[in-house]
C-alpha cells in the first residue's frame, strides 16, 4: 500500500507588492468604522452614539459617501438581475421551490419560464399537470433573479434560451462573497470546458457543447457520455477553483484560467496538496497583478 508523508516547510513570504495589494480594512461586529457623521450607512453597519459601527465580520467598502461591510462568509442575498445556479427541491402548484444558498427557498413560477419549443401562450391546466416532466426534484437549473420579496425570498425566471435545465457536469459550492460580479457569468474557457459562475456561490463546470440546443427551450439535458479528456479538464478546473477559494481569491474567468494554466505541470490529484495549492495560487496572483500593471 502506497503511503505519502509530508514534512513541514517554511512558508514563502509574499512579495511587498502582493502584501500591499491584499491589505484591507477588516472589522468584526462592534468595531467602530468611522466617527465622521458625513457618511451614509450601508449594509452590515448601524449607527450608535454618533459612530458608524460594524454589525458583521468582513471588509469595509466605500463608494463615495456610502460605507458598507461585505461579509467574508454569508448566505446569498439576492439582487435583481443576478445569475444563479439552483437545485429543484419541491414541485408545488404552478411553481417550483429552488435551493439557491439563500436564507429562504427561491421560487420559479410556471409563468416565468419558456415552454418547450419556445411557445408563447397562456399556461393551461395541462401545463400544470406536466410540470414534473419539465423539472423535477433534484434537477439543477440556471436562472436569473426577477424579483426580491420583502422577507428576502427570491423569485426566478428562465425566459431566455441560455437559462434552463443543466445536463452533465460538476457543481462546486463556494461562498457568494468570492464570486466577482461581471457583465456575463457564462464563460466558455479555451481549455475545452465552460463555467457558470452563479452569484449565489454555486459554480457549474461542464464540457463546452459543440452546438446549442436552440429549439429545446432549455429542458432537454445532454446525457451522452463525456470523453475522458473532457472529464480530466473538468476535474482540473474543479480543483483549481477549490484552491482559489481556500486562498480566499476572487473567482472570475481570468483568475480561473490563470490558475488552470499554472496547474498544468502537476497531476490533477496533486493540486489539492497544501504546498502545491499555495504555489499555483501565488503564481496566479502574481500574473493578475502584472496584468493590472
Amino acid at each position: 500500500m502506497a503511503m505519502e508523508m509530508r514534512l513541514p516547510v517554511a512558508r514563502k513570504r509574499l512579495s511587498e507588492t502582493l502584501g500591499r495589494e491584499s491589505k484591507k480594512h477588516l472589522v468584526v461586529p462592534g468595531d467602530t468604522i468611522t466617527t465622521d457623521t458625513g457618511f451614509m450607512r450601508g449594509h452590515g453597519t448601524y449607527m450608535g452614539e454618533e459612530k458608524l459601527i460594524a454589525s458583521v465580520a468582513g471588509s469595509v467598502e466605500r463608494v463615495n459617501k456610502l460605507i458598507c461591510v461585505k461579509a467574508l462568509k454569508t448566505r446569498y442575498n439576492g439582487e435583481v438581475g443576478d445569475i444563479v445556479v439552483g437545485r429543484i427541491t419541491e414541485v408545488q402548484q404552478k411553481r417550483w421551490k429552488v435551493e439557491t444558498n439563500s436564507r429562504l427557498d427561491s421560487v420559479l413560477l410556471l409563468s416565468s419560464m419558456n415552454l418547450p419549443g419556445g411557445e408563447l401562450r397562456r399556461r393551461s391546466a395541462e401545463d400544470e399537470l406536466a410540470m414534473r416532466g419539465f423539472l423535477q426534484e433534484g434537477d439543477l437549473i440556471s436562472a436569473e433573479v426577477q424579483a426580491v420579496f420583502s422577507d428576502g425570498a427570491v423569485s426566478l425566471h428562465t425566459r431566455s434560451l441560455k437559462y434552463g435545465k443543466l445536463g452533465q457536469g460538476v457543481l462546486v459550492q463556494v461562498s457568494p462573497s468570492l464570486v466577482k460580479r461581471q457583465k456575463t457569468h457564462f464563460h466558455d474557457l479555451p481549455c475545452g470546458a465552460s463555467v457558470i459562475l452563479g452569484n449565489n456561490g454555486f459554480i457549474w463546470i461542464y464540457p463546452t457543447p459543440e452546438h446549442k440546443e436552440e429549439d429545446a427551450g432549455g429542458f432537454i439535458a445532454n446525457l451522452e457520455p463525456v470523453s475522458l479528456a473532457d472529464r480530466e479538464v473538468i476535474s482540473r478546473l474543479r480543483n483549481c477553483i477549490i484552491s482559489l477559494v481556500t486562498q480566499r481569491m476572487m473567482l472570475y474567468d481570468t483568475s480561473i484560467l490563470y490558475c488552470y494554466e499554472a496547474s498544468l505541470p502537476h497531476q490533477i490529484k496533486d493540486i489539492l496538496k497544501p504546498e502545491i495549492m499555495e504555489e499555483i495560487v501565488m503564481e496566479t496572483r502574481q500574473r493578475l497583478l502584472e496584468q493590472e500593471g
